[in-house]
């Protein structure tokens, strides 16, 4: 029952943390570091209060040792949120996103000496080519928006647009690949973390989001600009409590809320379930998230875009066992005999 709620709660809470995500990078794409900090700030404070207890609660594991995930958990965290700034659609995002088992097993392959059925590769060969059609066919896309320009714009002016848009694009997908991979050497850290000390997700939560706050300093003129741009957005009324708050302000403390209760979630259910129902969990929420940022928000996807998410999710299930599992249910009678025999 308590994994059912916790899945339940992943679904609500990374789901619309989607949605209002989309409408903050829809109004100003770089807002990123902002909602990045905000997001540290508020998990930071719960953990405070509730976790450590006012820093009266001793942590289980050396804080030392969560200094390096810290490292790697804020540079994924930004660059994946200021990606967004460099042509990179919400859906591509999502896409790119989907494809951390690659890196996974890479690095698992590299670092950890791990070896993988011939089932696995062929998955991950599913999800990389799921991943380059995507990319490609979003190329195209950013290609043709650049092409609307060409009829109010001479010739060379236009070429010479479209050549910086692309080249833009190329860096933001040059900064997803980066923190794809830190995201993979995160999760390997942490588990040979976990395996030497024990799990403690909640205070692993706040660990991570409250050591790497300081680092904010570097990128406090952006933050602040955007918090500037944010206060000047259309005020909406409050009804209960009569006063009206700028639009993106709400959007933001729906995002911040939203965080919480997702990776609070994720957190909570790697106690209950096993690290493959968890990922496939992530996994078919991004799916939904994908689904309906491109139906609600009308971003553009092609027929090929399709083909590719579907490599990209069909190649996960393939991965985490889930076809094997799902046919041993159906017909556990006939797998039994060839066993006997």
């Amino acid at each position: 029952m308590n994994a059912l709620v916790g899945i339940a709660f992943v679904f609500i809470g990374c789901c619309s943390n989607v949605i209002f995500l989309e409408l903050l990078v829809t109004t100003y794409p770089g807002c990123g570091n902002l909602v990045t900090f905000a997001q540290f700030l508020i998990i930071s404070i719960e953990g405070f209060i509730f976790t450590t207890k006012f820093g009266t609660v001793k942590p289980e594991i050396p804080v030392i040792n969560y200094c390096y995930m810290v490292v790697l958990f804020f540079l994924v965290s930004v660059v994946n949120n200021y990606a967004i700034n460099f042509n990179i659609s919400m859906p591509l995002h999502m896409i790119f996103r989907s494809g951390s088992l690659i890196a996974n097993m890479i690095l698992g392959i590299i670092i950890l000496k791990k070896k993988y059925t011939i089932k696995k590769y062929l998955s991950i060969l599913m999800i990389s080519m799921g991943i380059c059609i995507c990319t490609i066919m979003s190329a195209q896309t950013v290609s043709r928006e650049s092409n609307k320009h060409k009829h109010y714009e001479d010739e060379a002016e236009s070429d010479s647009n479209e050549a910086k848009d692309f080249i833009i694009w190329l860096i933001g997908i040059g900064m997803l690949t980066f923190a794809l991979f830190m995201s993979a050497r995160m999760g390997i850290y942490q588990e040979v973390l976990y395996k030497k000390h024990g799990k403690h997700p909640r205070e692993a939560l706040f660990y991570s989001h409250a050591i790497p706050l300081a680092a904010f300093v570097f990128i406090g003129k952006d933050i602040i600009h955007h918090a500037s741009l944010f206060s000047q957005s259309e005020p909406v009324p409050i009804p209960v409590l009569g006063v009206e708050v700028p639009i993106l302000w709400l959007y933001m403390l729906g995002n911040c809320i939203t965080q919480y209760v997702c990776i609070r979630a994720v957190f909570f259910l790697t106690t209950e379930c096993s690290s493959l129902v968890v990922t496939l969990v992530v996994t078919l929420r991004k799916f939904l998230s994908l689904i309906f940022s491109i139906i609600y928000f009308q971003n553009p996807f092609t027929f090929y875009h399709w083909i590719g998410t579907g490599m990209v999710f069909g190649g996960t299930l393939i991965f985490l066992g889930f076809v094997e599992k799902v046919s041993n249910a159906i017909w556990p009678v006939a797998k039994k005999e060839e066993k006997v025999e």
